[in-house]
């Protein structure tokens, strides 16, 4: 079995019959949303998404489902900035939809999770959204109050944060330029649709920085993975790996390329899968307070080799893991088998740089325009908040408050030179 033919059977029998997913499947969305009425608000950007658009409108008519207002509400900017959560907000309370299809990326689908929760909870609980940010916050706050949250369709158009599966929504305080996080079972979409065909739309970039994602996902979550769950998210985070690894190049010189875009989809969703069995810590973490310079897959890519090499003690046969797919890739030369302890760690973080470096991404903070030594204290700061200490604890090695400014400014600093031997071991 290939990798391919693997990650659609992970898939399947992950989701069931809760997700849509592979070529020509945007049809489907109209018998979807009926299921829950006969009125949807639909979510969309009508510019660049309007051919997506349109054939979900036609599959919702073919369905019976009229459009609440006769409207489109204009999706949210990248980001999901938190004025967006608001006024989609505003858009479920005055129409009062059976269900929502939102159709977009990460950004979109997540501001749509959130102003869900915020129009359901608002007058009940809170109508602040930070009140929201955390761990089964909107959870706590429906049983408390009796309420439901509304269906939502999520249409995925971008190979990225696999927003569409997934239990979490970040959203950003563009004043601050940090990102916040919603983690709560009640807020993964209903229904979850994704034509990988949908992707030649996207700009390439959009789709590389997707692929560094479903890296960045599977990667982290498997350096948490413990003995019940290793053998699982192995299976997820090597299949993500190698697609992307055989097909993102491919990308660089033919964008229209179907097979390639449907890999990176495909490996991109298995970082959704895996960041709902396991979570995200480092590099994810970091990427929060780097927002207004680089997507977030990309900053997570720049992150992981260094946290790798942090974590390297902890992670040895995970390590082994990934070396052999870059090795297999030729992004690594040397004998990843004889290899242990740091050493080993080194050489496969050297192998992550190296594959980013031959999809034109960058691989170091000083790479980014825009980036100053500011990015590096907001992002020592953003650490020591309380509502994403979840992110220190998820850590292979766990850092503490009182470690941030011991372990976690050396590996931020490596990150900004792309000197690793700097990096601190716990």
């Amino acid at each position: 079995m290939n990798s391919r033919e693997k990650a659609y059977e992970l898939l399947k029998d992950w989701k069931k019959d809760g997700y849509i997913f592979g070529i020509d499947v945007l049809d489907q969305v109209g018998a979807a949303a009926a299921q829950f009425g006969k009125k949807t608000l639909l979510v969309s950007n009508m510019t660049y998404l309007k051919p997506v658009a349109d054939q979900v409108i036609a599959s919702l008519e073919a369905s019976g489902v009229v459009l609440a207002g006769g409207l489109v509400a204009p999706d949210a900017k990248p980001n999901a900035p938190r004025e967006d959560v608001y006024r989609l907000t505003t858009y479920i309370l005055q129409h009062d939809p059976d269900s929502i299809v939102v159709i977009g990326g990460g950004s979109s689908i997540d501001a749509v999770k959130a102003a869900n929760a915020l129009a359901t909870l608002g007058a009940a609980h809170s109508c602040e959204i930070d009140t929201y940010f955390g761990t089964s916050q909107v959870t706590e706050a429906l049983s408390k109050t009796g309420k439901t949250l509304k269906p939502v369709i999520a249409v995925e158009t971008s190979a990225s944060s696999g927003a569409h599966l997934t239990k979490y929504s970040n959203i950003t305080d563009p004043v601050v330029g940090q990102k916040k996080l919603i983690v709560d079972m009640a807020v993964v979409p209903s229904v979850a649709v994704f034509d990988y065909k949908t992707t030649v739309s996207m700009p390439l970039s959009v789709t590389i920085d997707g692929a560094l994602d479903a890296i960045a996902h599977t990667f982290e979550v498997f350096c948490g993975a413990n003995d019940e769950n290793f053998a699982l998210i192995s299976d997820i985070t090597s299949t993500a790996i190698d697609l992307v690894a055989s097909h993102a190049s491919t990308l660089i010189d033919d964008p229209s390329n179907v097979e390639a875009r449907e890999a990176i989809g495909l490996a991109t969703d298995l970082g959704g899968y895996a960041i709902m069995v396991g979570g995200t810590s480092g590099a994810h973490l970091t990427s929060f307070s780097l927002v207004d310079v680089v997507a977030h897959g990309t900053a997570c890519g720049i992150m992981n080799p260094y946290y790798a090499v942090f974590y390297g003690k902890a992670i040895q046969k995970q390590l082994k893991v990934l070396g052999e797919i870059f090795k297999k890739h030729g992004y690594i030369a040397s004998d990843v088998a004889s290899q242990e302890g740091r050493e080993l760690a080194t050489t496969v973080a050297q192998g992550m740089i190296d594959f980013s470096k031959s999809i034109n991404a960058p691989t170091k903070l000083s790479d980014l325009k825009g980036f100053t030594d500011a990015h590096i204290e907001r992002a020592l700061n953003a650490a020591q908040d309380p509502q994403l200490k979840m992110k220190l604890q998820n850590m292979p090695v766990p850092m503490t408050v009182e470690d941030v400014m011991v372990y976690m400014k050396p590996i931020l600093e490596a990150a900004k030179s792309g000197d690793m031997s700097i990096i601190k071991e716990k």
